[in-house]
């Protein structure tokens, strides 16, 4: 497996908790407090800082953003919807549709539909860019809490989730009906708060374990290796 090259380091104000981030291209997309009247979305490049707002949004757990069709996703983990933005249109106007209960982290996998996670159902939804749910599957795996997910190019799923809030939490492949396929390890623990989950174009899986460390893992998650950043401090989002 090939090594992280760091790229860029954008650092963003002190301000409200971080809950949620993704990027497209140059910008980086950031999700601020746990409040429901926090509606805007910052939005920093290499040189500038702006936000979007969105009206209605409550506590955003989850943003993802896709190049495909040019828009940005935030869950609305108070009030069980989904909000998509387009980025083009110079407005701040959004649609709306609802989800699974208590909606957290968002992806895209590489058709470019919407991958929904319920923190505390055991379901993944999948929606296309308009709000058409394609899948609804329910996990067969014994889950009691759900941190994040993201689909594979072979079309299995990498899940991160607890079952029991005090013991950490573990990493797994579950294929595309939810039967479990392989727990890392059995036992693999992530500190709380980590969580954050990512693909490449070649499946292999990024995890962020609330350290300075990243871990690297094979599609099969079979393997793995850390890999420290030299900078980072406790990462919640990939």
């Amino acid at each position: 497996m090939s090594d992280v090259v760091l790229v860029r380091v954008t650092v963003i104000p002190e301000g409200e908790h971080v809950s949620a981030v993704t990027s497209l291209g140059d910008d980086v997309f950031v999700g601020r407090g746990i409040e429901p009247n926090f509606k805007k979305i910052e939005v920093y490049d290499a040189k500038t800082q702006r936000h979007i707002t969105v009206l209605g949004l409550g506590c955003c757990l989850g943003l993802a953003a896709c190049g495909y069709n040019r828009c940005l996703y935030a869950s609305d983990y108070d009030n069980d919807k989904v909000y998509r933005v387009e980025l083009e249109s110079g407005s701040d106007n959004a649609v709306s549709w609802p989800v699974v209960r208590s909606p957290a982290n968002l992806s895209v996998n590489s058709h470019h539909d919407l991958i929904v996670v319920s923190r505390y159902d055991p379901k993944l939804q999948i929606y296309s860019t308009d709000g058409l749910m394609l899948q609804d599957i329910q996990l067969q795996a014994d889950i009691e809490f759900f941190i994040n997910a993201v689909q594979l190019p072979t079309g299995d799923f990498v899940v991160i989730y607890g079952n029991c809030i005090y013991s950490g939490y573990h990493v797994c492949l579950v294929d595309v009906d939810g039967a479990l396929v392989r727990n890392y390890l059995g036992q693999l623990q992530l500190e709380a708060g980590g969580g954050g989950l990512a693909v490449d174009r070649d499946g292999r899986v990024l995890v962020a374990i609330n350290s300075n460390k990243l871990l690297m893992m094979d599609p099969l998650l079979t393997t793995a290796r850390e890999m420290r950043v030299e900078g980072l401090n406790q990462p919640v989002g990939l």
